[in-house]
């Protein structure tokens, strides 16, 4: 049994995507990949709230109503977001989180976060831009954005619009590639 332990803890310790167990949206424990990919050393992280993290308090609150809101569903939510490192920096993360409580989500859970800045352009957006943003990535229509961020579709829209002309797209479509890191339509590649 002790081997078995010991080689579930370096496959924790040595993986090459960040992992966390959290209690409460605290970290209890992560993995060197973890602190790394947001600028801290794993003993920083320990006791912490995940809010340091993210860009605001307000994204961390509403992006923890959308994941909570998941998990009690599923059990499981993911996303791709803009976090935030120790310096303050941001950059482009995918999210993926299982709850190892399904009566109480965030009571305990495993997040697996990778940092996926080099295929995804950085522009200045605001937090609203942001929220959309990751919205539109997960292919979620102006509607159910309206509803998930408590704003009016046509409010959306503007900043579907915004998201264009900030990213240089002409159309959701491209803007969606371009944000995913994908080959954007008619680059051949």
């Amino acid at each position: 049994m002790t081997d078995r332990l010991e080689a579930m803890r370096l496959a924790f310790d040595l993986a090459p995507v960040g992992l966390a167990v959290t209690r409460h949206r605290e970290i209890e424990t992560c993995n060197g990949e973890f602190a790394a990919i947001f600028g801290y050393g794993p003993a920083d992280l320990a006791g912490k709230s995940l809010s340091r993290l993210y860009p605001s308090a307000e994204e961390y609150r509403r992006i923890g109503e959308i994941g909570l809101a998941e998990m009690r569903e599923t059990g499981r939510y993911g996303d791709t977001r803009i976090m935030r490192r120790r310096d303050g920096s941001h950059f482009w993360c995918r999210v993926e989180g299982r709850s190892l409580t399904p009566g109480d989500p965030f009571a305990r859970a495993v997040w697996c976060m990778t940092d996926i800045s080099e295929s995804r352009p950085l522009v200045q957006l605001t937090r609203r831009e942001r929220q959309v943003a990751m919205l539109l990535t997960e292919g979620r229509t102006s509607k159910d954005i309206a509803r998930l961020l408590a704003i009016s579709p046509r409010t959306v829209e503007a900043h579907r619009a915004k998201l264009n002309e900030k990213m240089g797209t002409k159309n959701t479509a491209e803007c969606v590639a371009r944000l995913s890191g994908l080959p954007e339509i008619g680059t051949g590649g």
